[in-house]
């Protein structure tokens, strides 16, 4: 007997962010407070790939057809966020990534701390 296999990954939203479990075991996972540039492009066989960086280009991959709802609302949160830009980078897709949106507010370092 047949029974459904196990996806390749698993994507979970939140209003914290985004987490991608991998069928390796591996995760990635970014808090949308982090994340300062969306990228379309990737294009696998079977489907579109949007990731989601962080100031220390770290991210979070997610594949188009992971996302839903709760995904796409949560995008519109980001500053300036254009949804028909998303659409437009969805339907001209290529190997190549494109920068859809990035943060207009670049974030600010770190403050140096002293410690006594």
């Amino acid at each position: 007997m047949h029974g459904n296999s196990v996806p390749d990954s698993y994507v979970y939203v939140t209003e914290e962010g985004v987490t991608r479990h991998y069928a390796d075991g591996s995760v990635e996972a970014l808090a949308w407070e982090d994340v300062v540039e969306v990228r379309v492009g990737g294009v696998t066989e079977s489907d579109i790939l949007i990731v989601l960086l962080d100031r220390d280009g770290q991210g979070c991959v997610v594949p188009r057809s992971a996302t839903d709802a709760t995904f796409l609302a949560r995008l519109r949160y980001l500053p300036e966020f254009d949804l028909e830009r998303l659409s437009e980078a969805f339907t001209a897709a290529a190997a190549a990534y494109v920068v859809v949106w990035r943060s207009p507010d670049p974030p600010s370092p770190l403050p140096d701390l002293e410690y006594d």
